[in-house]
């Protein structure tokens, strides 16, 4: 799973012309789930995202949560995020998840952050949006935690 958060001053996502997500301060997260992603990957970024310490405190510094910083998220699903542009001009999006796959986990990733108390906007799965947001900063960073199947034990 990637995430690129972006913290923002406002943000919204217009689908057809109507608004269908809005948050004041706070992060836009564009999230991309790969074909091996679980649970797993989902409940530690929501933790990380959660406990990210990417807001101003009182001196100034990058130092207080969202929570602290008395914010929302907007999440945006995003599978381009997985496009490998390493061959030719056409990117190859063969990492990410099948559409079925990744609105679980997306949705999964959303209830997690709301889980613990955030105010969570998000865009409309598999639709084209449009994502309007003011940077603020700018402050942007990208997460990701790939799905490692265990080792065998050797015999």
């Amino acid at each position: 799973m990637k995430l690129v958060i972006q913290r923002c001053s406002e943000a919204s996502v217009i689908v057809d012309g109507e608004a269908v997500a809005r948050i004041a301060k706070g992060a836009v997260i564009l999230l991309a789930v790969a074909r091996d992603d679980t649970e797993d990957e989902a409940r530690y970024l929501a933790r990380k995202t959660s406990l990210l310490r990417i807001y101003d405190d009182a001196e100034g510094r990058l130092n207080a949560s969202i929570a602290d910083a008395g914010g929302a998220f907007l999440v945006v699903s995003q599978f381009t995020l997985y496009g490998d542009c390493a061959k030719g001009n056409r990117p190859s999006y063969i990492e990410s998840a099948p559409p079925d796959h990744a609105r679980a986990l997306y949705e999964f990733f959303v209830h997690e952050l709301k889980s613990y108390g955030h105010e969570v906007q998000t865009g409309r799965f598999q639709e084209t949006m449009q994502v309007k947001l003011e940077n603020d900063g700018p402050v942007t960073l990208i997460l990701e935690r790939r799905h490692t199947p265990p080792l065998a034990c050797p015999q």
